[in-house]
């Protein structure tokens, strides 16, 4: 799996200490390169946004940024900013490691919170991307390894297209976030990262599904998830191979793709609930589900089911949610009747339910 946290937080700040050490020499009084800040300022703020999220995780802040700030010195060079920057990241690999999976903190983008991986993959893509900045206008090397650029791009930007090969992961990272050219794709003038949805539904949480997680699972993993025993189920393997090839394709969508049911009570994972893809012409989706035989009985679906239907039909475009079910499959149609789908039309072997607004 293209793994994300403490330590990739720790080599991206390896990374940025040594790139700016070639330039420690050189006038950071200089513009960073498309930014408004010096080169001196942009380390601050690359120092400021690391403690920032490792006190949003410790503080578990969850409807703001922790009112404080971080500021060199005064008097401070450039030997004092790069010293600064490999403290701060320790700070914040630090917390990463030692924040629980189900902790979630404030972060306005988009969805108003992020977990510790999505802080981990926030502070990379900061330390490679604002060095990247510094060292254009010191004039120095600032190409990153290969594996964290695709790492940032499949944790944080899953609506991108990957890269084909691994020399082409940072060209794609600098064009994903405005600061380079792309054959074939438009220069982007406006971006934002991704971090992952979760919607609460009573005793367990649905979790969207990097892709990332996804290839892991589709190859026979975890998915970086505690599963119960049995699961996860042949279904969720399959959701994500599905949401894998969608991703490799550039067709992926977040929001559209594959979520894990995970127990409130004790962070296992008991399933997989989600969509075959964003909504149809007509502004309808279709959704599927399984769960481990274990966790069966329990209601957990059902909660699921209403809670991902009442999130999805309340998205702009969205007109009605479809679930195909086997004809023979009665507990699965009891789920669907129970979060209040409707049953619409019968073929030859299914059985179609709506749910609309």
């Amino acid at each position: 799996m293209l793994s994300m946290g403490g330590d990739q937080v720790e080599e991206a700040a390896a990374h940025a200490a040594k790139v700016l050490r070639a330039g420690a020499g050189l006038d950071w009084s200089a513009r960073a390169g498309g930014l408004d800040w010096s080169c001196l300022e942009t380390a601050e703020h690359i120092a400021g946004v690391l403690v920032a999220y490792a006190g949003q995780l410790t503080g578990r802040a969850t409807d703001t940024w922790v009112p404080f700030e971080v500021a060199f010195d005064e008097g401070s060079g450039p030997a004092d900013a790069i010293s600064v920057i490999e403290s701060t990241s320790g700070l914040l690999s630090a917390v990463v490691r030692t924040t629980s999976p189900g902790v979630r903190a404030y972060h306005p983008y988009p969805y108003g919170s992020a977990d510790a991986t999505g802080f981990a993959a926030m502070g990379t893509a900061e330390l490679l991307l604002h060095t990247h900045d510094i060292g254009q206008a010191l004039g120095v090397d600032t190409e990153p390894p290969a594996a964290l650029c695709e790492a940032v791009l499949a944790w944080l930007f899953p609506q991108v297209m990957p890269a084909r090969t691994s020399d082409e992961h940072w060209a794609t990272l600098l064009w994903a976030t405005g600061r380079g050219s792309l054959a074939g794709r438009p220069r982007r003038s406006a971006w934002r990262w991704h971090n992952a949805l979760s919607i609460p539904a009573g005793p367990v949480t649905l979790r969207e599904v990097s892709p990332a997680a996804a290839a892991d699972l589709a190859a026979g993993g975890t998915g970086g998830l505690t599963w119960i025993e049995g699961g996860p189920f042949d279904g969720t393997r399959r959701a994500a191979e599905g949401v894998t090839k969608a991703y490799a394709s550039g067709v992926h969508r977040p929001e559209w793709g594959m979520f894990a049911l995970v127990r409130v009570e004790d962070e296992v994972a008991v399933g997989g609930m989600g969509f075959h893809g964003p909504p149809d012409e007509e502004g309808v989706a279709e959704v599927g589900y399984d769960l481990a035989v274990g966790a069966r009985g329990r209601g957990y679906a059902t909660e699921a089911l209403r809670a991902l239907s009442a999130w999805a039909l309340a998205r702009p475009g969205v007109a009605a949610l479809l679930a195909v079910i086997d004809h023979d499959n009665a507990p699965s149609q009891a789920v669907v009747t129970r979060a209040g789908y409707i049953r619409a039309s019968d073929r030859e072997n299914t059985r179609s339910y709506l749910r609309r607004p």
